[in-house]
Order: C-alpha cells, then sequence, then structure tokens
C-alpha cells in the first residue's frame, strides 16, 4: 500500500516525475468512475427514495411563524391566514409544473394577478415570492430576507394576509418542491401607489395596486382539520444531496492534494519539466471547492 501512494502521489522516475494520479489515464479513470457513480446513485434514487433521497421537513403553519417573527422584529403587525390566498398560491404551483415554467409569468402570459382574480381575491395590494429545492420551511424564509426585493415583500405594512402553497413535482426535468407565497390586503387603502414595483432579472418581487372592493375574505387559522393548511416531510437512510457533495468535496480535496504534493515534490528535487501548470490548476479546484462548500441549494424568484 505504501509502494502504491508513493506512485500514486510522489513524482519519481518510475511514473516518470509526475503523482500517477495526474497522468491522463487516470484522470480518464477517476471521471469515468464519477460519472458512473452519480449514474448509480441517480438509479437507487428513482428505485428506492426512502433509501436514498432528499429529506424535508416544510409546512406552511411554520413558514407564517417565520414571517410573522420577522415582521414582529421590526415592529410590524402579523399577517393572518386566508383561505382564498392559499387557494390561489395553490394553483399558481400547480400552473408552474403542468406548463413546466420558473417565472413569475407564464409562458403564455399568464400574471400572478390571474390567480389572486380566479380565486375570487379582490385585493387593494398583492405580492408574491417564489422559492423552489430548499428542504426547509427556515430555508426558504432565510433566502427570501437574504433578497432585498423578497424581503420588501415579507416587511411590507401594505399587507394583512398571506396563503402559502407547497408543492412537490417535476419542473424543468428536476423533482423539486415549489413554495409559494401570496400576499393580500383587502382593504381601502388611504394612498394607493400608482406604479408597481420594478421587476428585477433574478430576484423579483410584485406589488400592484388595483382596488378595494370587500372587506376581508374567510380569515383561516391554523388546524389539523384544514386540508388548504398543507406541508411535505419525508425522511430517508441516505441523504442524496450530501453525498453527492461529500463525493465532490472528497475528489477535489484528493486532487489538490496530489498537486500540492507534486509541486514540493519537484521543486525539492529539482525536477525539470517543458510543461507545467501545477499551481493553476490548484488554484481553479480550489476555487471549485469554495464554491462547492458554499453553494446552498434552492432559488428564489
Amino acid at each position: 500500500m505504501k509502494r502504491f501512494l508513493h506512485h500514486l502521489f510522489i513524482p519519481h522516475e518510475g511514473n516518470n516525475h509526475r503523482a500517477k494520479l495526474l497522468h491522463h489515464s487516470s484522470l480518464l479513470l477517476v471521471i469515468t468512475a464519477l460519472f458512473m457513480g452519480q449514474f448509480a446513485i441517480s438509479l437507487l434514487y428513482a428505485a428506492k427514495p426512502s433509501v436514498l433521497g432528499v429529506s424535508m421537513d416544510m409546512n406552511a403553519q411554520e413558514l407564517l411563524l417565520l414571517t410573522n417573527q420577522k415582521r414582529q422584529e421590526q415592529g410590524l403587525p402579523p399577517l393572518i391566514i386566508n383561505s382564498v390566498l392559499t387557494q390561489a398560491a395553490a394553483e399558481k404551483a400547480s400552473d408552474m409544473f403542468a406548463k413546466n415554467y420558473w417565472a413569475h409569468n407564464a409562458p403564455d402570459g399568464t400574471t400572478p394577478w390571474v390567480f389572486f382574480k380566479q380565486a375570487g381575491y379582490n385585493y387593494s395590494y398583492a405580492g408574491e415570492n417564489l422559492a423552489r429545492g430548499f428542504t426547509s420551511s427556515s430555508d426558504v424564509i432565510n433566502a427570501w430576507m437574504a433578497s432585498p426585493t423578497h424581503r420588501a415583500n415579507v416587511l411590507s405594512g401594505k399587507y394583512n394576509e398571506v396563503g402559502f402553497a407547497i408543492k412537490q413535482g417535476k419542473l424543468l426535468g428536476e423533482d423539486t418542491v415549489l413554495v409559494v407565497e401570496m400576499f393580500g390586503n383587502t382593504e381601502s387603502p388611504v394612498a394607493m401607489d400608482t406604479q408597481p414595483v420594478p421587476i428585477a432579472s433574478q430576484a423579483q418581487t410584485l406589488l400592484l395596486p388595483i382596488r378595494a372592493v370587500t372587506p376581508p375574505y374567510n380569515l383561516l387559522a391554523f388546524g389539523q382539520s384544514s386540508p388548504l393548511i398543507a406541508g411535505i416531510k419525508t425522511s430517508t437512510l441516505i441523504e442524496k444531496n450530501s453525498v453527492s457533495r461529500n463525493i465532490a468535496i472528497m475528489t477535489l480535496i484528493f486532487f489538490i492534494s496530489a498537486l500540492i504534493i507534486d509541486m514540493i515534490v519537484v521543486e525539492r528535487k529539482r525536477i525539470v519539466r517543458f510543461v507545467g501548470h501545477n499551481l493553476d490548476h490548484t488554484l481553479f479546484l480550489m476555487f471549485i471547492l469554495l464554491l462547492v462548500i458554499v453553494a446552498k441549494a434552492g432559488s428564489i424568484l
């Protein structure tokens, strides 16, 4: 084993003064093994999601509690769950899955306001936050609060009601969970804005004043008997995302270590090479490693 590791990591005459791990044939073998491993993980995930899958714990009640916690920290009154907004949010989530899009506006031009109106919510102010790919309620709220435009919706004093939808399905070729948060207010405003909030490219929130014509709709408190208060909770023996992430991290550390050892030995032994980019490769792999470590699943819109 010692000789094998020496041959794998230490440049010497037997491996042409370059760590065997860094030879083209070794790199090809590792890349092939990684592809096969990822394919095996995908097959096991599809066949046995209870063994190798994604653990989730997300529900509308926790989303409401966390949202109101953020509002109360800023001295704002809490939002109240509205069953009509909840239905509108559910319809928006279903529409995204049915039409396979990830945007506030559907490919056919359907805007979020259509779902408010179809559900029968006549708003004076309305807004929408979207999230996908997260596995916990706290991660969703933290992502929204980290975005200025989403944070503005969560902390807007113009809203007094909210509805949540949490739905699982396939979107853009990936199994994911969508979270739709719809804000509203049906009270007649004292002063109405005349322009909607500008739409940003990556993080969009929507605010559009229309008219107030009715008092608040059916206000629904949380309870186990309500079919509109939904959530998703799954647990697995092996966490799929953690396995893939850990394999990527270990592989990168493996190659970074080989490159550093190779550079040290070459420098100490004064080995002359015509071509050498170890430093460039090391810095590049370290950058990729940093991205993998800090990267978080999920996106917001």
